[in-house]
C-alpha cells in the first residue's frame, strides 16, 4: 500500500487572515487501489485557524491590536448606517416635493396653454338678456349668479305671484328664500311672459317638472324657436315618465329649440353665498353646450360640458328619489354603516338603469336579419360617476340643506308624508319622481330594491321599519 503526499491549498472554506496558516499546511491524500478511498484529510501544522478554538492568549499582541483596529473599522459603517437611520429623511422627502412642484408647474403651463388656444370670443359679452322661469330658490340663485357676472346684463325673473315680484324689485331681495340676501340691482322681477321672453339670448328653466308642461304651454307663443333652454329643474314626469329634455319641446311644438341640461352639486343657498362648486352642462349640439359653458363659468363656479343629456338629467332625477331613502335611514338611526350601504347600493341601481340597453326581437331565432326593437336609455357610466351623478348624490344624501333628504328623515322619524308636505315650502321633487321611476324600470326590466322600497313607503304600502327587514332579507348575490 502505497501514500502519495500531495501539496495542496486549503479548501475555500479554510480561507481566514493568518496567512502564515495557508502557507505552511499540508493536505494528505491516502490512496487505496484495492478499496474505496477515503475522504480527503487534512493535517495542518498549526490549529490556530480554527475559530472557535482560538483564545486571546494564542494570539501575538501585534496581530491582536491589528484585529482590534479591523473590527472598529468594520463596525464603523454600521455605525453610520444606524445614525442615518435615526437622522431625519431629508433628501427622499426633497425629492418628493420636487416632483410636486414639477407636476403643479407642468398643470399651470398646461392651463396657460388652453387658454390662449381656446381663446375664443365671450358668449357672456354678447349676451344682453336672460330670463329665468320661476322664482325658486335655484332660479333665484342662478339669476343672481349671473347678473353678478356682468353688470350691464338684464336678467329678468317671471313669476305668477304678484307680492313676491313687488318685494324682488323693490326691496332687491326674495323674501320667501332669501330674507338675508340682497340681489343685484339688474336683477327685474315681473309677471308679464311676452316681456320677460322679448328679445332674451337665454332662458332658464327652474319650474318644478310636474307643473313645467302646462306651464309651458301657456306662454308657448312668445318663445322665439332659436331661445336656448337652460333646464334647473331635475325629475321625471309623473304620468309620462318624460325628462326635461322632452318635455320643454313637446310643451313649445318645436322639437328643435335649443336644449342645455344644468346639474351637478350646487344648493341654492351655497351659492348664493358664493361659494365655490362645479357643475355640468349637457347638450347635443356642442357649440350651445360650451356658450352656456362661457356665461356660467367664474371663480366660483366650474362648468364641464357634456354631450351625455340623458345620462345628467336621469342621475338628477333619481338622485332625488335616494336622498328620500338617505333620509331615512338618518330618521331611523340605523348608522353610518347603514347609511354608505344603501347609498352605494342605490347609486349601483341608477347605473344600471341609465345605461340600459335591451335588445327585443320577437323573430329573433327565425331569422338572423329580422328586424331589432332597441329600447335603451344609453347614458354613459362616467356620467353617472361624475359631477351630475355622484357630486350631486353625495350632496343630497349626506347634507341636511337636502329637501329629499328632509323628508326622508321625517318619514323615517314617524311623520306621515301628507304632514311633511303641507309644511314645506319648497318641492320634494323626489316625492313624486319615485312612482314614475319604478315605471321607467319596469319599462327596461330593470331591478331597483332600494328606490323600489322608497315608492312603496312614499304610497304608504310599507312602513320604513319593514323596507328594512325585506330589503335585508333579499338574497345575497354577486355584486355587479
Amino acid at each position: 500500500m502505497a501514500a502519495l503526499l500531495l501539496e495542496l491549498p486549503p479548501p475555500p472554506f479554510f480561507i481566514c487572515n493568518h496567512h502564515q496558516f495557508l502557507s505552511s499546511s499540508k493536505t494528505t491524500l491516502h490512496y487505496f487501489p484495492s478499496k474505496i478511498p477515503p475522504p480527503l484529510t487534512f493535517t495542518p501544522t498549526t490549529t490556530r485557524c480554527f475559530l472557535p478554538t482560538v483564545t486571546s492568549s494564542s494570539i501575538p499582541e501585534e496581530e491582536e491590536e491589528e484585529e482590534e483596529e479591523e473590527e472598529e473599522e468594520e463596525e464603523e459603517p454600521h455605525s453610520i448606517a444606524v445614525a442615518c437611520t435615526n437622522a431625519p429623511d431629508e433628501r427622499p422627502q426633497q425629492d418628493r416635493r420636487k416632483v410636486v412642484q414639477i407636476a403643479w408647474e407642468k398643470l399651470v403651463r398646461w392651463s396657460r396653454s388652453w387658454r390662449s388656444k381656446n381663446n375664443k370670443t365671450d358668449h357672456l359679452e354678447r349676451t344682453n338678456k336672460v330670463v329665468v322661469l320661476g322664482g325658486g330658490s335655484f332660479g333665484t340663485a342662478m339669476a343672481a349668479h349671473v347678473a353678478y357676472r356682468k353688470s350691464n346684463l338684464e336678467v329678468q325673473i317671471l313669476l305668477r305671484d304678484p307680492l313676491l315680484c313687488q318685494s324682488i324689485n323693490e326691496k332687491h331681495c326674495n323674501c320667501k328664500y332669501f330674507p338675508e340676501h340682497k340681489l343685484p340691482d339688474n336683477v327685474i322681477a315681473t309677471t308679464n311672459a311676452k316681456a320677460a321672453l322679448l328679445g332674451a339670448d337665454y332662458c332658464f328653466h327652474a319650474v318644478p317638472v310636474q307643473f313645467s308642461s302646462s306651464f309651458l304651454e301657456g306662454i308657448a307663443e312668445y318663445v322665439d324657436p332659436g331661445l336656448p333652454f337652460i333646464s334647473l329643474s331635475k325629475g321625471l314626469e309623473l304620468n309620462t315618465l318624460r325628462m326635461m329634455s322632452q318635455i320643454i319641446p313637446q310643451a313649445l311644438g318645436n322639437p328643435y329649440q335649443p336644449f342645455v341640461s344644468l346639474s351637478g352639486p350646487s344648493f341654492a343657498l351655497e351659492l348664493m353665498n358664493k361659494l365655490p362648486t362645479a357643475m355640468v352642462v349637457a347638450s347635443k349640439d356642442k357649440k350651445l353646450a360650451h356658450a352656456t359653458q362661457q356665461l356660467l363659468a367664474s371663480s366660483i363656479l366650474r362648468i364641464s360640458t357634456s354631450r351625455d343629456v340623458t345620462g345628467v338629467e336621469i342621475a338628477g332625477a333619481l338622485k332625488n328619489v335616494l336622498a328620500i331613502a338617505a333620509g331615512i335611514v338618518e330618521g331611523m338611526n340605523l348608522g353610518n354603516n347603514s347609511m354608505a350601504a344603501l347609498v352605494a347600493q342605490g347609486c349601483t341601481e341608477i347605473r344600471w338603469l341609465a345605461t340600459k340597453i335591451w335588445v327585443v326581437s320577437p323573430v329573433l331565432y327565425l331569422t338572423i336579419s329580422s328586424p331589432l326593437l332597441i329600447l335603451k336609455m344609453g347614458a354613459k357610466p362616467a356620467t353617472i360617476t361624475g359631477l351630475s351623478g355622484t357630486g350631486d348624490i353625495m350632496l343630497t344624501c349626506f347634507v341636511n340643506l337636502s329637501r329629499n333628504r328632509t323628508v326622508g328623515v321625517r318619514l323615517g322619524s314617524g311623520e306621515k308624508l301628507d304632514d311633511i308636505l303641507s309644511s314645506m315650502n319648497q318641492v320634494a321633487e323626489g316625492v313624486s319622481t319615485a312612482g314614475a321611476v319604478i315605471a321607467l324600470a319596469q319599462k327596461y326590466n330593470v331591478k331597483m330594491p332600494v328606490l323600489t322600497a322608497v315608492a312603496r313607503i312614499i304610497d304608504n304600502e310599507l312602513t320604513p321599519k319593514k323596507a328594512v327587514l325585506e330589503l335585508m332579507s333579499l338574497p345575497q348575490v354577486e355584486e355587479v
